[in-house]
Order: structure tokens, then C-alpha cells, then sequence
């Protein structure tokens, strides 16, 4: 049987764009892969936030969990935000061990320094020195190596944002000596993000940063991919998306008593559409054999 880090390796490989849009919640990873996702991503971000806190907050337990959910719920791989590795090279190194055995095809471990600030929120890049995040990356490959060598590393620095480009990806290019299998670097304009794919030694995914307020750039799938990026990872699409309609309907309800956004009709469909997708006829199945058999007859 093909593991799913081995799928993910295989994705890497045939040349596709990945897509890569954020789940927290297992039906938002089961919806991802009915839309056609090929990977799924589970972000510290959208975790936080959904959680009513901050990434920065998260413990590695929560991340493995809400990540591990999601992927026992799908089929496709999925690639999580393992932060900063939480620690040093031997916390990494754990880290690499505890996602992979929950399941997740893959971690980016980024640059800043542990534990992480709420400040991040604000672009304040609290960058460790080189030689410490390549120790980092160097001994979460060893562990990769060790434990599955499928299992895939990103490499992400934050320093962009705060130092500029040639900072940044003279820091992934450093990962790229030992072991780091992608890339992972926050360019801040145009200029920057056609140059990032072209200088970078390791194939770099874009993160896309919906309702960033330092002006980084959104593009399409196409204009990522023309550019040169493997992939892209969709931070806050579902998360913001979710929380604007359920603003708008609870909005409605509480000011008029009625929601009429959504027909009777099409939420019965709707409906129909969630209990297909979390396999609800199975289930109808088993009992139907079982504990509802005498009551049937």
C-alpha cells in the first residue's frame, strides 16, 4: 500500500502544482479533498485562530492533534506548520517523530525563535541565527531519514519580510546542503516574488496570505505556477471565508428572526452534500445489518 508520504513524494515529482488550502476541522479536510485538492495543509494560523487564541500559544501536542484529525479524515497528504520546530535541534527532532506518526506527509520548520511571540503578527521577523535554524533543519532531516524518508521537510524563513530577499533565501539555500526539501520564503512585492523561484536552490512554495496587511502580494494559481513555485498554501481562505458567512447568517438570525440567504431547498441539498462527505449511508448500512435488523422486520 502506498503510504501517503510516499503519495506526497510521488505529487512532487510528476511536476504538479500543488494547491494547498488550510484545514483545522476534519469535514474542512474532507471538503478540500472532494473539491479536488490533491494535498491538504493545516496551518498555525487557521489552529490558533480556531481555538480563539494565537498560533504563537499553540503547544506541539495541540498542532499534532488538529493536524493528525484532519488527515485520518482524508485520503490525500497532508503538510502541516510545525512552527519552529518547538525547541532546539533535539526538540526538532521530536517534532519530525510526532507528526509522522500521526499521520502528516510532511512539516515546515521556520527560523524564529521558540517559544514564538504574538509580535509575529506584526512581520517582526525574531529571527535565530543561521548556523542555529540549519541545525534545526539539519537534524529534522536526520530524524526524516531515520524514521520515514519520504516523510518531507520544508524549509521557511522568515526573514523577508524584516531583512529582505537576499537574506531569506541565502537561508533556505543554506538548508539546501543539508537535507531541506523545499522551501518556504515570504518575498514582499512583485520584484521579489518572480526573483524568489529563480535564485532559490529548493523548489519554494508560495504561502498565500489572504487580508495581510503589509501588502504582500495575492496571485492566481496560474501566475504562481508561470512563475516558477511548486505549490501554493492557501492560509485563510476556508477559515476567513467561514467565519464572514457565519457573521452574516448568525447577523441575520439575531436581527430578524429568519435566515434567507441560504433557500430551504438548497440547504436541504447542502445537507445531503455533508452527510455524503463524512459517509453517513455506511453507516445506515451496519446498523441496517445489525441493530436495526429486527426493527426492519
Amino acid at each position: 500500500m502506498t503510504t501517503k508520504t510516499q503519495q506526497l513524494r510521488a505529487l512532487l515529482a510528476s511536476g504538479e502544482f500543488l494547491y494547498m488550502p488550510s484545514a483545522t476541522t476534519p469535514i474542512e479536510g474532507k471538503l478540500a479533498e472532494t473539491a479536488g485538492a490533491r494535498v491538504v495543509y493545516t496551518g498555525g494560523y487557521a489552529t490558533g485562530a480556531s481555538r480563539a487564541i494565537t498560533e504563537p500559544l499553540l503547544t506541539m501536542d495541540e498542532q499534532v492533534r488538529v493536524a493528525g484529525e484532519v488527515a485520518r479524515a482524508i485520503a490525500v497528504p497532508l503538510v502541516a506548520d510545525a512552527g519552529a520546530g518547538f525547541g532546539e535541534p533535539l526538540h526538532t527532532m521530536r517534532t519530525v517523530q510526532e507528526f509522522a506518526a500521526a499521520g502528516i506527509a510532511g512539516i515546515h520548520i521556520e527560523d524564529q525563535l521558540f517559544p514564538k511571540r504574538a509580535h509575529y503578527h506584526k512581520y517582526v521577523a525574531h529571527a535565530v541565527p543561521l548556523p542555529e535554524f540549519v541545525d534545526k533543519i539539519k537534524w529534522a532531516c536526520r530524524e526524516r531519514d531515520r524514521v520515514d524518508r519520504d516523510f518531507v521537510i520544508i524549509a521557511r524563513s522568515d526573514t523577508c519580510r524584516e531583512f529582505g530577499l537576499d537574506e531569506a533565501i541565502g537561508r533556505v539555500n543554506a538548508t539546501a546542503e543539508v537535507g531541506a526539501d523545499l522551501g518556504l520564503v515570504f518575498p514582499r512585492n512583485h520584484s521579489e516574488a518572480e526573483a524568489a523561484p529563480k535564485r532559490s536552490k529548493l523548489p519554494l512554495v508560495w504561502v498565500q496570505s489572504r487580508g495581510n496587511r503589509d501588502g504582500r502580494p495575492i496571485y492566481s494559481l496560474a501566475e504562481l505556477q508561470a512563475m516558477g513555485y511548486r505549490g501554493c498554501i492557501d492560509a485563510q481562505l476556508l477559515l476567513g471565508v467561514a467565519v464572514h458567512f457565519m457573521k452574516e447568517a448568525l447577523g441575520e438570525m439575531l436581527q430578524t428572526g429568519r435566515y434567507t440567504r441560504i433557500g430551504d431547498n438548497h440547504f436541504t441539498v447542502l445537507r445531503k452534500d455533508i452527510e455524503d462527505m463524512i459517509g453517513l449511508d455506511a453507516y445506515y448500512e451496519v446498523e441496517a445489518e445489525t441493530v436495526e435488523k429486527g426493527e426492519a422486520d
